[in-house]
């Protein structure tokens, strides 16, 4: 049984593509359940902080997350998935990237706010925390 945050997109005939229509009620289960997140707003959107510092927060479009991220994992992001991340020249010089909630798998999501949180965790002047990889694979 697929869960509720998936609907199949068919693509032609043979090659059904999965389209995972994550909301921002998903992106809420998935921040309050880290380690001191809390509910909050920033710019008029719905946000998530950490002792007052921006995790995350919705767009104004509804449909897109903005999510801190350090500059080098979002360049990686940017050339992996331009389809689920991008940038608009306002963030371009600051830490944070945009996410397309419809494309954005929920682990990835999962990976990303935890990562915003130890962005956002982190003293000032503090080096980058380096980033585990993960073992596991996706398809």
């Amino acid at each position: 049984m697929v869960p509720d945050t998936f609907s199949i997109v068919v693509v032609g005939k043979s090659s059904p593509a999965v389209r995972f229509a994550m909301t921002f009620d998903d992106v809420r289960k998935i921040a309050l359940a880290l380690d001191h997140v809390e509910e909050s707003t920033s710019y008029g959107t719905p946000a998530f902080k950490v002792r007052g510092k921006l995790v995350a927060r919705l767009w104004e479009d509804g449909e897109t997350l903005v999510v801190g991220m350090d500059f080098d994992q979002r360049e990686e992001l940017l050339a992996a998935g331009p389809d689920t991340y991008y940038l608009t020249d306002h963030y371009r010089n600051y830490p944070w990237i945009l996410v397309r909630l419809p494309r954005v798998h929920p682990d990835a999501l999962r990976d990303l706010l935890r990562g915003a949180l130890r962005l956002a965790s982190a003293p000032p002047g503090a080096p980058p925390t380096p980033r585990r990889r993960s073992t596991r694979r996706r398809a």
